[in-house]
């Protein structure tokens, strides 16, 4: 089998899903071709102009038009703005030929068949043999796409359906027409998991496949269930939000995002293509969306949904909420139940579920029901749109967002106890459930050996999930592989003598029980292994400091602790770098003040694309004081050169900090110098990067390394320095840019990175900078003011400007 490779591709359609496919191809490197058709009018810019429907400008001003939107639409698609040169744009009459030069071609136009077959038939006369040739349809028979084609057309020919936003959303469904290969099949697969960091799913060729098929039926199932048990659109939301691993927007608030025209269109699909569905009558749309339909209440595009969000008289934004009853919008009421009140103590939502669905009150009623429908319709889906259960679960997460799959919950609370909750709520499990329990397997997944297997239907035996190998799962492997554990870390053997130090605290904050578990991971590491890596698999790496403990250290002006709880810190931090075994940080997510400075202080960092990574500290009044303060005057003193204007270069770090810079994407950490070119590296798909980041240790390790020499040749820039960025701060709060205390930060960061008010330029040590960060922010913690911003932090999560 020849190898594949694919530099080029072009996507076919420019609108919002074709022109985030396409930032996602140039994100990850590769050149796109990005058509789509030519405007049949002028517009009235255009004919002032003087131009006509000839000039190219006008030929390509709808595919233009589209790529520079997504371009500058929030969240960004790409994640560098300088990747976008990888994208060419052309239309279909003028630029299709060029399809000759791509290794695959991606057709992105308009949901309808007919439209898609023209579409297809022109790029069948003009792709290359052995091309590959997908169309990103949600719920259009494959099959029929590729009627007429040519024989090397319809090997070639799948469906790979993209979930928007193509760069935040992980599942990528394949979907094989009548005669696609198995190459094919394989190589997408592989591709999609391994370059564009995807949960590839192969789906069978069933109206809407896996995700939306499972996930239309939650929300309409929802939809019913709401008047049924007379909960408001709040209530919902909050019950079918984070509680349970869904995201923030929980169910009515993402349909408002979505779009409800794009979920009646994707349900009324199923309903005319899947008559005998057990469930087929749920699919009929209740008559409150009819309504909303007919007023054109679609959600943000329309500006009102679920939801609508107005101006009140005192000039302050206000969301009100559509009464289902009335279909009025109202006021928000607060959504409280007891049994959601008895997981707050709950940190893993796994464990929640069995607690959940005991509740004696509303919300217990709602999930028992919610779960008894899911359970069913999922159970009575295979084999139809899936042989296999765990792609069930791996598109709901990749695609929905959700923690856990269906099949995962129904475990948790217990597969015989789900099947009692069925039987109560009136609903009929497939078959081989119940074959399931017969042959001796009590559970849809299994652990062994550091692998999940999950129960094969066919062979009533627990099979080994596929793909693992590149992966290290820490679920599976953390009880049998634990080396060490405190309350705030786990230490895990990740084989060939790398350890990994694993948080365990709430949202990952850097406490002194995290601290004394890293110290303990270097000692394990120097003693009886070959390397250490930083990581975890939860939502966010770190967000930093356990600023709770600094808080009331502060406050009872316990000074004293204070200063060493920061000097531990910083120490711990400078054990990282100066350590005899090599560090690897693994960042991901939020990333923010000491989980950054950690990173800053690893010998090698293997962020995720998706980390977004910067020294907040400003945000609750002081600089920071776990050595990042010290670190970018560090990096600013590397980067002066004969010739340079070195303020200008100390400024920039000064910035970082100044502004709490923080970056979108692991890409932009290299501009603002928190990652650095030709040392860290970035992986797209973040189930790799454990794996990676121990492959790289292990590397460093037998590459033979010596630990480093602490640092005396820093150069700082003194009064020099000092002058210049007083000055500023000046000005700038002069001018109201900044407030007071928002200059006196500045100020003692300023004395900082300058290394004080030296009357020369001059080489300092590391050390000589801590004592000067560590000071500058014990001084901040005595203010009042810095002491308010931090308890707004701990009562909001929202910064405060005083």
């Amino acid at each position: 089998m020849s190898k594949r490779i694919i530099n080029k591709v072009a996507v076919i359609g420019s609108g919002i899903m074709g022109s985030g496919i396409a930032c996602h191809f140039a994100n990850i490197g590769v050149e796109v071709l990005l058509l789509d058709i030519v405007p049949r009018e002028l517009t009235d810019a255009e004919k002032a102009k003087g131009l006509t429907l000839e000039d190219k400008i006008v030929r390509n001003r709808l595919v233009n038009t589209s790529l520079q939107t997504a371009l500058k639409s929030k969240p960004s698609p790409i994640y560098h703005q300088k990747f976008a040169s990888r994208i060419t744009t052309g239309n279909l009459e003028d630029d299709i030929a060029k399809v000759a030069d791509v290794d695959w071609i991606i057709e992105v136009v308009v949901e309808r068949l007919d439209i898609k077959k023209q579409v297809l038939e022109s790029l069948d006369k003009h792709r290359k043999p052995g091309t590959l040739i997908t169309s990103n349809t949600s719920g259009i028979p494959i099959k029929f796409m590729s009627e007429g084609r040519s024989d090397d057309f319809q090997k070639h020919f799948c469906g790979t359906h993209f979930f928007n936003p193509a760069r935040y959303l992980k599942l990528f469904e394949i979907i094989p027409g009548p005669k696609t290969s198995q190459e094919v099949l394989d190589f997408l697969n592989g591709y999609g998991e391994q370059f564009l960091g995807k949960t590839s799913v192969v789906a069978k060729d069933t109206p809407a496949f896996i995700g939306n098929r499972i996930g239309i039926f939650g929300i309409q199932s929802l939809f019913h269930q709401v008047k049924d048990l007379g909960l408001t659109i709040e209530e919902v939301d909050k019950l079918t939000g984070p509680v349970i691993g869904r995201p923030k927007s929980a169910t009515f608030r993402t349909v408002d995002v979505v779009g409800l025209d794009t979920l009646v269109h994707v349900a009324n699909g199923i309903y005319d293509n899947c008559p005998d569905d057990e469930a087929h009558e749920l699919f009929k749309l209740p008559n409150f969306i009819n309504t909303m339909m007919e007023n054109k209440w679609l959600g943000s595009k329309t500006g009102q949904g679920f939801y609508k969000k107005i101006k009140g008289d005192d000039g302050k934004s206000e969301i009100l909420s559509l009464d289902l009853d009335t279909l009025e919008y109202r006021k928000k009421k607060s959504a409280k139940f007891a049994t959601l009140e008895l997981t707050k103590t709950v940190d893993k939502v796994i464990d929640r579920f069995p607690i959940l669905i005991a509740g004696k009150d509303k919300a217990g009623d709602f999930y028992r029901k919610n779960f008894a429908a899911m359970f069913a319709y999922v159970s009575n889906r295979i084999p139809e749109i899936t042989d296999e259960l765990y792609k069930i679960d791996d598109a709901m997460k990749a695609g929905f967002g959700w923690e856990h799959g269906p099949f995962q919950i129904w475990d948790a609370i217990g597969v015989e106890k789900g099947l009692d909750i069925m039987k109560t709520e009136g609903y009929e499990p497939a078959a081989w459930v119940n074959d399931m329990l017969a042959s001796g397997s009590k559970a849809f997944y299994t652990v062994k050996d550091g692998a999940t297997y999950f129960y094969d239907i066919p062979s009533k035996s627990q099979t080994k999930v596929p793909g693992q190998d590149a992966f290290i799962i820490l679920d599976n492997i953390r009880k049998s592989k634990e080396v060490f554990k405190n309350s705030g870390v786990v230490i895990e053997d990740l084989g060939d003598g790398i350890l990994n130090c694993e948080f365990q605290s709430k949202m990952n904050t850097i406490g002194g029980d995290v601290l004394a578990g890293l110290n303990k991971a270097v000692d394990l590491a120097e003693k009886d292994f070959q390397g250490l890596v930083v990581g975890n698999q939860a939502a966010n790496f770190s967000v930093g400091a356990n600023i709770g403990m600094i808080f009331m250290m502060a406050v009872e002006q316990e000074y004293d602790e204070l200063n060493m709880a920061i000097k531990m810190f910083q120490e711990t931090m400078m054990r990282m770098r100066y350590s005899a075994i090599p560090t690897v940080a693994a960042p991901h997510g939020m990333t923010l003040g000491g989980g950054c400075e950690l990173s800053l202080h690893a010998d090698k960092v293997v962020a995720a694309a998706e980390t977004y990574i910067g020294l907040v500290e400003f945000g609750v009044g002081v600089i920071p004081g776990g050595g990042g303060s010290k670190e970018m005057a560090l990096r600013a003193s590397d980067q002066f050169h004969k010739g340079d204007v070195k303020l200008n270069v100390l400024q920039e770090y000064f910035m970082t900090i100044g502004m709490a810079k923080v970056s979108t994407s692991a890409y932009e950490a290299f501009d603002l110098g928190i990652l650095q070119k030709g040392k860290d590296v970035v992986v797209v798909n973040k189930e790799r990067q454990i794996a990676t980041a121990k492959a790289y240790a292990k590397l460093m390790a037998e590459q033979g390394y010596t630990k480093p020499i602490r640092r005396k040749d820093v150069k700082v820039l003194g009064k020099q320095a000092l002058g210049m960025f007083l000055v500023g701060t000046d000005a700038m709060e002069a001018s109201k840019y900044i407030s007071e205390h928002d200059q006196k930060i500045a100020n003692k960061l300023a004395y900082v990175m300058a290394g004080g008010d030296l009357s020369e330029p001059t080489l300092v040590s590391e050390d000589y900078l801590l004592d000067l960060e560590r000071e500058a922010f014990l001084s901040l913690c005595t203010e009042r003011k810095t002491l308010e911003r931090i308890q707004h932090m701990l009562k909001t999560g929202k910064p405060l400007r005083n």
